[in-house]
């Protein structure tokens, strides 16, 4: 298994193109949990993009708890799956919160929520 990255010419800023490859290589399991990923300068050499471009996607992807910096010993994929849980968990509670400070009734506001999710998964 390699990290394999192909930057375009597209409208999409292409620190969104690294982030969104190593974010798609982790959660399809091409880059396992532990996988190590290159330096941000040896990517970025390797892709022909300035050092910072890929710092900025680093840090988006560890923000996002796809990946994790262990200091000089070098960036791992994180296991994703349990951070995505986590953030699903604590929006859920802040949702849930919101609702009820409204005085919205559970059954509505579960109905919101599969609405936007309807919504947002035909996209």
């Amino acid at each position: 298994m390699t990290l394999k990255i192909h930057i375009d010419d597209s409208a999409v800023p292409p620190y969104e193109q690294v982030r969104a490859q190593i974010s798609e290589q982790a959660r399809s399991g091409v880059l396992p949990v532990g996988y190590r990923l290159p330096t941000v300068r040896g990517l970025a050499e390797s892709l022909g993009l300035a050092a910072n471009t890929v710092a900025k996607a680093y840090r988006v992807l560890e923000g996002d708890g796809v990946i994790e910096t262990r200091g000089r010993n070098g960036t791992f994929v994180a296991a994703a799956e349990s951070a995505a849980s986590r953030e699903l968990a604590s929006e859920g509670r802040t949702y849930a919160e919101r609702a009820r400070r409204l005085g919205v009734p559970e059954e509505e506001a579960l109905s919101a929520v599969r609405d936007a999710l309807r919504a947002a998964y035909r996209e």
